[in-house]
């Protein structure tokens, strides 16, 4: 043979590897083993192509050797064709058998190569392939499938997914059907070659795979189905007796055939034998224990029995359903429960004679038994079924009487929830049951259920339901928020502005604004408040409106980081909607109003921390609408009773706020003027009058005394007279205020204690407090137009019964008249000696040695003051305390000193001013001994409560004040009791 020759036989083996490897690659079915296959095939080109035949001495040997060689791929070739165009499902079940024949070829060629002169061993090794079981859980699944024909429709649909993954089809309906039908064909194809066996096994597999649901329509089925029902009598069969286990004498479920041909159930004769016996129950022969044989002719003879019967039980039960006798109702529900427990496919014949709407009426019954029932026959029908789910939803008023079921017992609430969790598992009826009136409340309800199982069946039902936005609207319209909160933190921005638009129109408890604003709402409101749109910044802002108004919440808003966002828009050139700017400052007032909570001032939160931002703010006072001043005004109002309020009320004063609240109270507009004077009134508290003095004006004091006369307004009423009491103390305002009618009007407020009795702890306080300029010593003339406008009585009366705030300003005011009483007091005139024969001689006042009366020189003693001035010394606020003895002490004063000593002493005043030196306040301890010190130099004093005074000056002496230890030591020396020159001086 020439080269030329053997060249041209190279040549056709090479481009008939070519052919097998292109049909190779194209097989799906063993696609890994295939692939193999043909990456040996390229490998033998690659040698066969390199192979030097010029220097082969016997070029017979080489012709015989690319005979066989060329015969083998060509049997390979054929097998691999042999899988095109026909059935992949059918290839795919012959599948082993042509991985066998594939794994014999590739023998066949590395013999043809051994044969090959040149071609060593080593080359034939190389080429050695390992065939893997590829698909053998599939091929398993379908042969289980053939011999044991399972008719159960989910066990058909998921041997369907199975078969379609193995052979890279679509699982879709149309893509399905043509590959069943290509079996079918196959089917018929193995008949007509009289292909008997394997058309068995395909006829086999069809039937289980037309139960499928993506095979076979629910049209298909119903037809088939009812075919068969029509064909069946109405009367249930007995069963035959060799449908009965020998052993057990009961039907068998899984019939086995011994070695003696004689069949029983396996549980039975395992059981037997299990017992010792080795002989056939029946024949007594002795039995090969190993050998139990499935008997499966008798065992699909009995289910076909089986199901012709419970076709027929059914069509029964439902007739029975119908009537009105509770008792055969509940005894057919138990019946049906069993049916649907037993096989899938009494599932799909209960769908086909229409008793879903059956079911549905009877959850109107007024047995609870009955609709418990219902209800789980109803979640056996609805479980993995879309159609059946769809089925339940498109009964009228199915939804609504499965929700009715919600409010019922709790076994009956958690069957409809069970059942409600499995119809959401179908995303189209998410809706549907959302829709239900106050289903989803009912839902919400049942998480707070003492039944563990409820409560987490609720909480995984409204998950489902939550994957539709308005289902999540109304769970929080239910107090349910965490869906909406998920929402708002991670969806879309189309989803977070609806959440939002949620949150701003829905009421919401005090917990829920608290959870939401703990939870991270806050933080994804701040984002949209970046978006160009004003409308959605409106949405935002009412949502932080609505949060803002728990103190709690507007405190960690701040901490959050709110205000500088809301400031910046507030102040952007660019913001043109005054409803916008009204809404942001409305927040910043419910921020301002947080801060006076008792954890805002205990975590030190700020929310203006500049005098700058307290500017500005301030600032928009003047150019808004009267609704926007009233928020600013009540912000700061807030801000001035906060932690901060003493800077704040300082920056206010700074900034001449003063003068803008001044002219807003002139104005006389009652809509802003209440707040207007409730912020004054807070300016005023810290007795810096240096940037308000200037703005007081007559008109100003004019207005406050109308408001005082005569609003209705108890709160701007006390703040106006709490202004007139914290005026500065100058003369020209004291004579506004008199010319204003002002003692008038504080008498009537002082003596009406019927007017704003809601207030009258405020009102009585501050007119006490605005009295006290009228009666400084420095002007009689207008401590003597109290006295004769009757004061002097009222305040001896708030000195008895007043609170401990009205009480010292009383004192005040008393101490202050008292100063002036010995210059006004009258000398007593000394009788000839001839009246003094007739007459009584005048003893004068015991304390000022004179005549005296309240009107002409508002002596304490004539205005019973004293009693009461006395008690007040054991008062437990140190400020009373200290405002009594002040005004007790005016008796001690210049030459009435021994006088007004002795009266004290009469009226029991030096037991409590000893008492008083035991008290932690340095300058009432001053003051205190500085009283003592003079009444000590009465000596019958002295004596008396010598004892009682050592301890409390010891004490004192003690102490690290050195004006104290002198004072101390100065009493201690009076009573005899230290030398005059000791060191303590």
């Amino acid at each position: 043979m020439s080269d030329a020759i053997a060249a041209e036989l190279l040549s056709q083996v090479v481009l008939n590897i070519f052919d097998t490897v292109k049909l190779t690659n194209e097989v799906v079915i063993q696609k890994e083993n295939f692939n193999k296959f043909s990456n040996q095939l390229e490998k033998i080109s690659s040698i066969l192509k390199s192979l030097p035949i010029e220097d082969i001495e016997n070029p017979e040997s080489l012709k015989d050797a690319l005979d066989v060689l060329n015969q083998a791929i060509t049997v390979a070739k054929q097998l691999v064709f042999e899988g095109h165009g026909r059935s992949k499902i059918y290839v795919l079940m012959n599948s082993r058998r042509m991985v066998a024949r594939l794994k014999c070829c590739g023998e066949e060629i590395r013999r043809a190569l051994r044969l090959i002169p040149l071609a060593s061993k080593d080359i034939s090794e190389m080429l050695d392939v390992e065939y893997e079981d590829e698909d053998e859980q599939v091929l398993e699944k379908v042969e289980g499938a053939i011999q044991e024909r399972n008719l159960d429709g989910t066990y058909a649909n998921e041997l369907l997914c199975c078969i379609a993954d193995a052979m890279g089809v679509p699982k879709e309906s149309d893509a399905l059907k043509r590959e069943f039908q290509e079996l079918k064909r196959e089917m018929e194809s193995a008949r007509s070659r009289k292909d008997v066996a394997e058309a068995l096994r395909m006829e086999k597999l069809i039937a289980v795979l037309e139960r499928a649901d993506l095979i076979t329509s629910v049209q298909e089925k119903e037809i088939r189905y009812f075919e068969k029902r029509n064909s069946l009598g109405r009367t249930p069969l007995e069963p035959l007796h060799s449908f009965y286990c020998p052993i057990s004498g009961d039907i068998m479920l899984d019939p086995v055939e011994t070695s003696s041909r004689k069949t029983f159930e396996r549980s039975a004769i395992q059981r037997w034998f299990s017992q010792g016996n080795t002989l056939c129950p029946l024949t007594m022969l002795p039995l090969d224990t190993r050998i139990l044989r499935p008997n499966k002719t008798l065992r699909h003879s009995i289910q076909e029995w089986k199901d012709r019967n419970t076709i027929i039980t059914i069509s029964t039960i439902k007739s029975l359903l119908e009537t009105n006798e509770q008792e055969q109702v509940l005894e057919s529900l138990d019946k049906l429960q069993d049916l649907c427990l037993e096989r899938q496919i009494h599932l799909e014949w209960l769908k086909m004679e229409n008793f879903i709407a059956l079911l549905i009426g009877l959850l109107g019954s007024r047995n609870r038994e009955i609709r418990k029932r219902v209800l789980l026959i109803l979640s056996l029908l609805a479980k993995d079924d879309t159609d059946n789910k769809q089925g339940i939803a498109k009964v009228d008023g199915a939804l609504r009487s499965i929700v009715h079921s919600l409010a019922r017992q709790i076994e009956e609430s958690k069957l409809a929830l069970k059942l409600l969790l499995e119809l959401s598992k179908t995303n189209i009826l998410l809706q549907l049951i959302g829709n239900v009136q106050g289903g989803i409340l009912l839902i919400v309800t049942m998480l707070n259920s003492d039944d563990v199982e409820a409560a987490k069946i609720a909480h995984e039902l409204l998950e489902n339901l939550s994957f539709l936005d308005q289902n999540v609207i109304e769970m929080a319209k239910a107090n349910y928020l965490k869906p909406l909160l998920l929402n708002l933190s991670t969806g879309a921005k189309n989803v977070k502005i609806l959440m939002a638009e949620t949150v701003s129109e829905i009421e919401l408890t005090e917990q829920n604004k608290l959870s939401l604003v703990k939870d991270g709402a806050v933080r994804p409101l701040l984002g949209l408040l970046l978006e160009n749109d004003v409308e959605i910044k409106k949405v935002v802002v009412k949502c932080l409106l609505k949060l803002s108004s728990l103190l709690e919440n507007g405190m960690l808003m701040i901490k959050q980081g709110v205000t500088r966002p809301l400031l910046e828009l507030l102040y952007s050139h660019s913001l043109q909607s005054p409803a916008l700017q009204e809404l942001i400052v409305a927040t910043i007032m419910h921020l301002a109003i947080s801060t006076t909570h008792q954890q805002a001032e205990e975590e030190r939160v700020l929310l203006l921390d500049s005098e700058e931002q307290v500017y500005k703010f301030f600032s928009l006072v003047s150019l808004t609408e009267l609704d926007v001043q009233n928020m600013i005004l009540k912000a700061f109002q807030a801000l001035c009773q906060s932690l901060s309020g003493f800077t704040i009320r300082m920056w206010l004063r700074q900034i001449s706020a003063a003068k803008v609240l001044v002219h807003l109270v002139e104005l006389n507009t009652h809509a802003v003027r209440v707040n207007a004077l409730k912020l004054c009134y807070c300016l005023t508290e810290d007795g810096d009058h240096r940037n308000i003095s200037s703005h007081i004006t007559e008109r100003f004091i004019k207005v406050l005394m109308n408001i005082i006369q005569a609003s209705d307004d108890a709160e701007e009423m006390v703040a106006a007279i709490g202004i007139i009491s914290r005026l500065p103390k100058e003369t020209h305002i004291t004579e506004w205020l008199l010319d204003s009618g002002a003692l008038q009007t504080i008498s009537a407020c002082l003596k009406d204690q019927h007017k704003h009795a809601s207030h009258r702890k405020q009102v009585t306080e501050n007119s006490v407090e605005a009295l006290g300029r009228f009666t400084v010593s420095a002007n009689p003339e207008w401590q003597k137009r109290v006295a004769e406008a009757g004061m002097i009585p009222v305040l001896v009366q708030l000195l008895a019964s007043g609170t401990p705030l009205s009480k010292q300003k009383a004192a005040i005011s008393m101490k202050q008249l008292s100063e002036s009483s010995y210059c006004l007091s009258k000398p007593i005139k000394k009788a000839s000696v001839l009246k003094r024969c007739f007459t009584a001689q005048e003893t004068g006042c015991p304390a000022h040695l004179g005549t005296c009366t309240i009107e002409s020189s508002f002596c304490m003693l004539q205005g019973k003051a004293l009693e009461p001035l006395v008690r007040m010394l054991s008062e437990q606020d140190v400020g009373t305390c200290e405002a009594s003895l002040d005004a007790l002490m005016t008796l001690l004063d210049g030459q009435t000193h021994y006088s007004g000593s002795k009266v004290l002493v009469d009226a029991n005043a030096v037991a409590p001013m000893i008492k008083l030196l035991s008290v932690p306040a340095s300058r009432l301890q001053e003051k205190t001994l500085t009283a003592l010190g003079q009444i000590f130099q009465l000596d019958e004093v002295r004596n008396k409560y010598k004892a009682m005074a050592t301890m409390p000056l010891v004490d004192i002496t003690q102490s690290k004040d050195s004006r104290l230890k002198s004072l101390a030591a100065k009493g201690l020396a009076q009573l005899g009791l230290l030398d005059k020159q000791s060191s303590y001086f």
